[in-house]
């Protein structure tokens, strides 16, 4: 691995600790306007300080978020389907010239295994890794499920190995109660976790200490925080847990109490 390769990495898997919070807030990108980001430059500069990359699209990086700031870009560079739509029919809609442009340590894209597209999105993210180690850029492989794959070890197993295999630096998958840590064991890369749904925050802090525990290095995590009646206090809680190692009781005192 080049070493600009390894130094943008270190921007976002902590080498204290081998963990990262990435906040995912990239949702707009299929879903417009989503409840707790339907004004992203009123919404994000709160929990920027806490995030250890922010998982973003170009047109929210540029319009929303402070040049200023000194938190890492992850940029999204796939797109092309709405929720109105077959989920699965992206293609490459953002350029590795312009992820340079943007100052990104890193790259992101979905891959829908089992879907209908499923041939294009893997191909696209063999394309994908090939012109990042050109440049030194990570990639980030995303098993999106659609709406009808099921969330269990034998299928994120699958997936996620399929991203490693094409050559994806970091993998983000689902979580799942059953067997998760073959998951870890089956991809050869570092893997985060998926927060998913908005579920309730106690649920949302243990299943990010499960991830932990069972080898994930850390969360992309999204609407379980911005969405929560507390988002400063649950990313801070989340931060916790990841980086500090402390227990779901711990973590989510931290939580109320920054109410």
């Amino acid at each position: 691995m080049d070493w600009g390769l390894k130094n943008r990495l270190s921007k976002t898997i902590s080498p204290k600790t081998g963990k990262t919070v990435m906040l995912a807030v990239d949702h707009g990108y299929f879903q417009g306007p989503t409840t707790g980001l339907k004004n992203p430059k009123e919404d994000l500069p709160k929990l920027l300080p806490y995030a250890d990359s922010l998982f973003i699209t170009r047109g929210i990086l540029r319009n929303c978020i402070d040049a200023n700031t000194n938190v890492p870009i992850f940029l999204r560079v796939s797109g092309g389907t709405s929720i109105l739509g077959e989920l699965s029919n992206e293609d490459i809609t953002t350029s590795m010239k312009e992820a340079l442009r943007l100052n990104s340590v890193g790259v992101g894209m979905s891959v829908f295994v089992g879907a209908k597209n499923e041939d294009r999105t893997i191909s696209n993210l063999g394309r994908l890794v090939n012109e990042a180690e050109d440049v030194g850029m990570p990639v980030l492989a995303i098993t999106a499920v659609g709406k009808d794959m099921v969330r269990d070890a034998r299928y994120l197993g699958l997936a996620s190995r399929i991203c490693a295999e094409m050559g994806a630096h970091i993998v983000k998958t689902y979580y799942c109660e059953k067997d998760f840590d073959k998951v870890v064991e089956g991809c050869p890369v570092p893997i985060v976790i998926a927060g998913g749904k908005k579920i309730p925050e106690k649920d949302a802090l243990q299943m990010a200490s499960n991830a932990i525990r069972d080898g994930a290095v850390g969360v992309d995590m999204g609407r379980n925080i911005f969405q929560s009646d507390n988002p400063i206090g649950m990313i801070k809680a989340i931060n916790a847990i990841v980086h500090k190692n402390v227990s779901v009781k711990e973590a989510f005192d931290i939580y109320k109490n920054e109410k």
